[in-house]
C-alpha cells in the first residue's frame, strides 16, 4: 500500500505562513501599543508649581533641583519633572533651604533618604567605580581588541603574500619588459 504523502495545499501553507507572520507583528507591536495608551504618570500637568515670595530662595531651590534626578521619571530632573514625588522633593527643597540648611546638608538628606541615585552626578567610590571608569575600559578593551585584529590580520597577508623564487624571477622578467619565463608545469598532486 502506497504512503500518501500528508501535506497542505500550496494556498494553505501560504495563508498560513501569512497569519504566523501577522501573530508575530501583533505580538512584537503590542508592548509599543501598550505603552503609548499607558497614562502619564509621570507627569501631571495639573500640578501647578509652588509660588514663592523670595525670588532668591526660589532660584536656589531650583539650582538645586536641577542636581537632583526625578525617581518616578529617572530622565528628568526634580526641577523639570511635573511627577507629584518630584513636586514633593521640590519642596522639601524649599522647606530646608528656607528653614537654613545649607545646600550640602539638604542633598545629604536626600542622599541618605533615597541613596545616590537621586544625585544627577553620583559620587566615585567603591560602588559607583565601575559606572565612572565603565565606559574608559570598554573604550580600551575595544581598541586592544582591534589592534590584535588589525595586527593578526597583517601577519596573515603577509604569510599568504610571501613569494617563491621562482615567482620573484618571473615578477621580475614581466616588469623588466621581457618574456616571462614559463611557469613551471603543474604536478599531479597539486590539481587535486
Amino acid at each position: 500500500m502506497p504512503v500518501e504523502r500528508l501535506s497542505a495545499a500550496p494556498g494553505r501553507r501560504l495563508s498560513g505562513a501569512f497569519g504566523m507572520l501577522v501573530l508575530v507583528g501583533v505580538l512584537g507591536l503590542a508592548p509599543a501599543a501598550q505603552a503609548a495608551d499607558a497614562p502619564a504618570a509621570a507627569v501631571d500637568p495639573g500640578v501647578a508649581p509652588a509660588v514663592v515670595a523670595d525670588p532668591a530662595l526660589e532660584a536656589d531651590v531650583m539650582a538645586l533641583a536641577h542636581k537632583l534626578r526625578c525617581l518616578v521619571c529617572q530622565n528628568q530632573s526634580i526641577a523639570e519633572s511635573n511627577a507629584p514625588l518630584a513636586v514633593d522633593l521640590r519642596n522639601q527643597v524649599r522647606e530646608q533651604l528656607a528653614a537654613g540648611n545649607s545646600k550640602g546638608e539638604v542633598i545629604d538628606y536626600l542622599v541618605a533618604r533615597y541613596g545616590d541615585f537621586v544625585l544627577y552626578e553620583p559620587p566615585f567610590k567603591a560602588t559607583t567605580a565601575l559606572l565612572w571608569s565603565g565606559p574608559l575600559l570598554l573604550l580600551l578593551g575595544g581598541a586592544g581588541w582591534l589592534a590584535y585584529r588589525l595586527r593578526r590580520r597583517q601577519a596573515e597577508t603577509a604569510a599568504e603574500g610571501a613569494l617563491s623564487t621562482a615567482e620573484r624571477a618571473r615578477a621580475r622578467a614581466l616588469l623588466a619588459g621581457g618574456e616571462a619565463p614559463a611557469a613551471p608545469p603543474e604536478s599531479p598532486e597539486s590539481r587535486s
